[in-house]
């Protein structure tokens, strides 16, 4: 588009006078979309501080500055290899400062000029600039294009409805064909490529046989309009009054907001359809429900149904994959950095990344007909599985960042509704997909490390059976095809990495736990606790609460405090929260100016955490006969339990409390059964059974209990009653116990070993053939502790009881009758 600069004031330097008064280095202002041009008077609006700089310093100097043109409008600050090398000297006439601290700045372009050598970059570009006068032909050549160069831009003056009428007239007057150049080429609409190659050619004649194949096409296109526009003038007329008629309801409809709104929005859908590259099958449910909106007015109430349903399947991410990172050496520095210890876990997790690694860069194909198999090795479903606090959730965020894939999480705890997993059929009001899907459009890729919490908490009722749904998420070869009952079309999930966390494995259907790789995480002992405290955990704390490394120190000896005194756990989750409250308390004194440095003894571990909440009860429980102490198995770690045993006149009854279940319930008996058929071999009167009564009670009354592996416990409790011998204070003991008196082997042996040693027992008696399982137990426990395997419960009591020596004194206190002693 022209426009009249007659009104535009120009500096006169000559090439010598412009030479003179050219800086040795020369500030270089780049400029985004604009290519600067000899002549042209050029508003600028600055606001990047170093070109705020540049101006600021232009104008205490020679108020000369090179303008160059971007080579990429998107970059910032550019360097020198992204500006064009030809642009303008210009100079500048007029600055003003905003209130938001950039500057208005009116420039007037000189001469062209190229840059010979870039000399700096800081504070911002500078270059040795050497002029490039154009050079000017006077011949019949230069007069023929400078003839068809007013004729055209003439033209297309003419058909161009604001420019005045003397707009050509006064191209006729301009005699130097430079400045007819760059006249009409700073008015014409044109790329900015087209205007950098006018700006860099060195010859008049070729600056205006550039132009000219601009104005060229640029005539064409308003010729083409003008005869679109005449075309339908003609065809308005000859149905001048149909076509009013019809103006004035679609004038109605714009007033009402209906039919631009409709319009806009169905050719909105439209191009998000094209762009988010769906499978043949949703992309031609999405165009067909697009089609029905297309023909209800916005009012329907379906209107608004399936716009909703659109944008669902549009913003789904179809084909967008995070690229991963397979580096083995990167994933191992990346769960080392996030866990301690672990090691067997972070080997599974290795060994999942380097098949997938493997299959991947050797493009391993299956065989056909076996294409499922090759999937099942990539798509592992893994499943952690271990008490609370051990990290199962923080390794699946760590295998995420290992591999350079987003995250999301799922908590599956109390879900009870299947359609929590498929989604609500669209039939329904309010429907909407499926937590799965949900998760998958938050990530917006397709491929997350998509984590499901306490799949062990799933429930079902007449909703349906959530475990049943995640049978086709969590199955390798079937989740290519996820089918949501909102989207009603198929959703490739087979790229997913889905890992499952769980406190035990019993509540797990049998046909979803199969889909599964099962990985143990087992809990810490004190020796790791501490080591997990000063590499993760205290400097964690120390940030969230705002304190410096140097301001707060925990010595080992605090630690074990803290762990032995304030926390009984398998996990670190409650020892984190001690060491929170430990550094708020530190944060008040450094706060208050009181301290500078803390360190954390097992004095200060007392002032701030108070007295102790754990304590090793076990010598006080079992100072008396009739008292042993078991190792327990829960789903959030191992525990120590107490079997108590006491027995009163009576007529040989057995009562047994404690809230245990059906099978520890008989554990009872059989031990009591297998004391009482034993009685002369143990050195007790068989008739004491005739005349006293027993209770056998588990403390702990509210917690339900379960399982045959106090059998032992138990019937070292009922011999050392009916001996008048207590149980060692220092021991504990777990197996099985059979009618022969034989010890079976048991489960949860490490958790229940590691219990042991939280709880400062220093002997562990279990079942002969649980004897391999101490290779799973961590070395530094082993060499604290010692174990007794056994395969009979007299190997029990021989360990277990104190020699008869030491029980004549506890006798002589006894409060229960005596038994009678053979």
């Amino acid at each position: 588009m022209l426009r009249d600069m007659s009104g535009t004031q120009r500096f006169d330097l000559s090439g010598q006078e412009l030479a003179s008064r050219l800086p040795a280095e020369l500030p270089i202002l780049p400029l985004r979309n604009i290519v600067p041009l000899p002549m042209a008077v050029i508003p600028l609006a600055v606001g990047i501080p170093r070109s705020v700089k540049l101006i600021e310093d232009a104008m205490v100097g020679a108020r000369l500055i090179g303008l160059l043109a971007m080579k990429d409008a998107e970059i910032e600050e550019p360097a020198p290899d992204q500006i064009h090398q030809t642009g303008t000297i210009a100079m500048i006439h007029k600055v003003v400062h905003t209130d938001d601290g950039n500057l208005q700045v009116i420039v007037q372009g000189l001469e062209r000029f190229r840059v010979a050598e870039w000399v700096a970059a800081e504070p911002y570009l500078k270059a040795r600039a050497q002029l490039a006068p154009e050079y000017t032909e006077d011949n019949l050549e230069a007069t023929a294009l400078r003839q068809s160069l007013v004729q055209v831009a003439g033209e297309v003056a003419e058909l161009l409805p604001n420019v005045p009428e003397g707009a050509a007239g006064f191209l006729e007057q301009i005699k130097e064909n430079r400045q007819l150049v760059y006249i009409i080429a700073a008015n014409v609409r044109m790329e900015l490529a087209e205007e950098q190659a006018i700006l860099e050619a060195d010859s008049v004649n070729e600056k205006m046989r550039l132009l000219l194949a601009v104005l060229s096409h640029e005539l064409e296109v308003l010729k083409l309009r003008r005869k679109i526009a005449e075309e339908a003038s003609e065809e308005m007329n000859k149905t001048q009054r149909n076509y009013f008629l019809r103006q004035q309801m679609e004038a109605i409809r714009k007033e009402l907001g209906e039919d631009d709104e409709t319009e806009a929005e169905v050719a909105e859908y439209r191009r998000k359809i094209a762009e988010a590259q769906m499978p043949a099958e949703a992309t031609k449910e999405a165009e067909r429900e697009l089609k029905r909106m297309e023909s209800m007015p916005p009012q329907a109430a379906e209107y608004s149904v399936i716009k909703t349903y659109l944008d669902w399947l549009v913003e789904l991410p179809w084909v967008k994959l995070s690229d991963d990172n397979l580096d083995i050496p990167h994933a191992r520095q990346v769960l080392d950095e996030d866990h301690y210890d672990l090691q067997k876990v972070k080997d599974r997790i290795l060994e999942y990344l380097a098949v997938r690694k493997l299959v991947k860069e050797r493009g391993i194909e299956a065989p056909e007909g076996h294409e499922g198999e090759l999937q099942e090795a990539m798509g592992a479903i893994l499943c952690f599985v271990g008490p609370p606090g051990v990290g199962k959730t923080s390794l699946g965020k760590s295998i995420a960042r290992a591999l350079g894939r987003e995250f999301t999480r799922m908590s599956l705890g109390g879900m009870r509704d299947e359609a929590e997993i498929r989604g609500h059929r669209r039939t329904y009001i309010g429907a909407m997909p499926g937590r799965i899907i949900q998760a998958i459009k938050r990530a917006n890729t397709r491929n997350p490390v998509f984590m499901l919490d306490e799949v062990d908490k799933i429930g079902s009722d007449w909703r349906g059976d959530p475990s049943s749904a995640l049978l086709e998420v969590l199955d390798p070869q079937q989740n290519n095809s996820f089918r949501d009952h909102y989207l009603d079309v198929d959703f490739d999930l087979s790229d997913v990495i889905f890992i499952t966390t769980a406190n035990t494995l019993e509540t797990i259907p049998e046909p979803l736990r199969d889909r599964m790789e099962i990985i143990p995480l087992e809990g810490y002992t004190e020796y790791e606790k501490v080591r997990i405290a000063e590499g993760y955990l205290v400097p964690r704390q120390r940030r969230a609460n705002g304190l410096r490394a140097g301001e707060i120190t925990f010595s080992e000896e605090g630690l074990h405090a803290i762990i032995r005194d304030h926390t009984r756990e398998s996990g670190v989750r409650s020892l984190e929260r001690e060491i929170g409250q430990v550094c708020r308390k530190a944060a008040v004194k450094i706060a208050a100016a009181d301290l500078t440095h803390v360190e954390v003894t097992p004095k200060l571990v007392r002032e701030s955490l108070g007295k102790p909440k754990f304590f090793f009860d076990a010598a006080l429980r079992t100072e008396r006969p009739g008292v042993a102490t078991g190792l327990a198995w829960t789903p959030v770690g191992g525990d120590v339990l107490f079997i108590e045993a006491t027995r009163m006149r009576g007529k040989g009854g057995l009562t047994i409390t404690g809230q245990l279940g059906e099978v520890m319930s008989e554990s009872v008996r059989i031990a009591f059964s297998w004391v009482q058929a034993n009685a002369e071999t143990l050195g007790i009167d068989p008739d004491i059974f005739e005349n006293s009564s027993f209770h056998v009670h588990v403390p702990a009354g509210a917690t339900p209990k379960d399982g045959p592996s106090a059998g032992v416990t138990m019937a070292t409790a009922l011999v050392s009653l009916l001996t008048a011998r207590p149980v060692r204070a220092d021991v504990g003991m777990t197996g099985e116990v059979t009618l022969r008196g034989q010890v079976l082997p048991i489960g949860g042996l490490k958790q229940k070993i590691l219990a042991a040693h939280r709880a400062g027992l220093k002997t562990v008696i279990l079942p002969q053939r649980n004897e391999a399982d101490l290779d799973d137990v961590p070395e530094d426990v082993r060499a604290e502790m010692t174990f007794v395997p056994v395969d009979s419960v007299e190997q029990v009591l021989a360990t277990a009881l104190k020699p008869e020596e030491l029980a004549l004194a506890v006798k002589q206190d006894a409060t229960l009758p005596e038994p009678a002693l053979n």
